[in-house]
Order: structure tokens, then C-alpha cells, then sequence
């Protein structure tokens, strides 16, 4: 074996040895999503992806992928938790901004009705910023602990709902007892993407 492919090969070997890798990601219904995200100077894990399903006919609507610092199946941990998170919805249809707006708060209403009150003008403002939403655009929600949720529409940032106990109750819409479907709160927490 010549000097120079045998320099190549153990070059190779201890690339691959010390724990370097490519970036895999993970798939669902055909969108990738990386394995980890950088959220401001947190490194997060993706932590799973989820399929909305709507309607009886289970119509697909959007991927949606969630970051948590490490891997957690609990919901109930992850949404006691004050670390931060990301969630992302990758669209696969058109959605009105009515339409997310009603989803906005049928979740919200499942989910932590005796909240409401404290919550109304902030909800009010995350359904402010809501527009159509088209075929591959994405809705981002950045949680960051002490600061709130900074809300991006197709990668521009809207700005930021403030209030931890806002943040908890956003994403409990996906993790809490009523999500919009079980087979996307069941992805989210690690299981297999419908």
C-alpha cells in the first residue's frame, strides 16, 4: 500500500474514532430536520417529530419538530421544565392565518383554560402575528427561559411573548391532555412520526 493512501486511511480511521460525525437528522413524511439546534448559544437535541393529522380523514397539515436540551419522553417533565426549546411547524398544505388562529385558541382552550385570563392579551398578540401560512414555510417558536417566545413566520422574527408561564402553555397545546391529534404529541416525545 503506498505511503499516501495508507496516510489517508488512519486519517480516516481517526476522524471517524474520535466521535465525529456527519449530520444525520432525522425524516418525516419526506421533511428533514437536523439532530441538534442552536438556540442562543444552547446546544438542543431534537427531541422528536410529530404529523398534525386534521379531520376525520386525517388530513395532513404540518412536521412538526421539537428541541429540548436532552431527550425526554415525559411530557409532564418537559413542560415543568424552564430550559429552553424550539418548536417547529414545517407546513404540507396552505393554511389561513384564521385558520391558525382558531387552532391558536381551541389548544389553548383544551389545554389550560383556567389560564386564560392571565394570558388573553398575550394570546392576542401571538394571533396578530399569524398570516397565511403557504405549502413548506415553517412557524418557529423559540423559548427562551426569563425572556419568553420569540415567534418567527417563515424566518421572520415577529418578536418575542414574554412570560415563562406563557411558553409552558404554548407547548402544552402539542404535550398537554387534549393535543390536536394523539399521533403528534406521541412523536414530539421520541415515538415513531404517523
Amino acid at each position: 500500500m503506498k505511503q499516501g493512501t495508507k496516510r489517508i486511511l488512519v486519517q480516516a480511521f481517526l476522524f471517524l474514532a474520535s466521535g465525529a460525525s456527519v449530520a444525520h437528522g432525522k425524516e418525516c413524511n419526506g421533511i428533514d430536520f437536523p439532530d441538534h439546534a442552536q438556540v442562543d448559544g444552547s446546544n438542543l437535541t431534537l427531541n422528536g417529530l410529530g404529523l398534525r393529522l386534521a379531520t376525520a380523514f386525517k388530513v395532513k397539515v404540518y412536521v412538526a419538530a421539537l428541541y429540548l436540551p436532552k431527550t425526554a419522553t415525559d411530557p409532564n417533565a418537559v413542560l415543568a421544565s424552564n430550559a429552553p426549546n424550539e418548536l417547529i411547524l414545517q407546513f404540507l398544505r396552505n393554511v389561513s392565518a384564521d385558520d391558525l388562529r382558531g387552532a391558536w385558541s381551541e389548544g389553548f382552550e383544551k389545554n389550560a383554560k383556567d389560564q386564560l385570563p392571565a394570558l388573553k392579551e398575550r394570546i392576542a398578540t401571538l394571533n396578530s402575528w399569524m398570516a397565511d401560512v403557504k405549502t413548506g414555510e415553517r412557524l418557529t417558536f423559540v423559548h427562551t427561559p426569563g425572556t419568553g417566545v420569540q415567534v418567527s413566520v417563515d424566518g421572520t422574527v415577529k418578536g418575542t411573548i414574554k412570560g415563562d408561564d406563557f411558553a409552558r402553555t404554548f407547548l402544552a397545546i402539542w404535550l398537554g391532555s387534549h393535543p390536536p391529534n394523539p399521533e403528534i404529541k406521541a412523536g414530539l416525545l421520541g415515538g415513531s412520526c404517523v
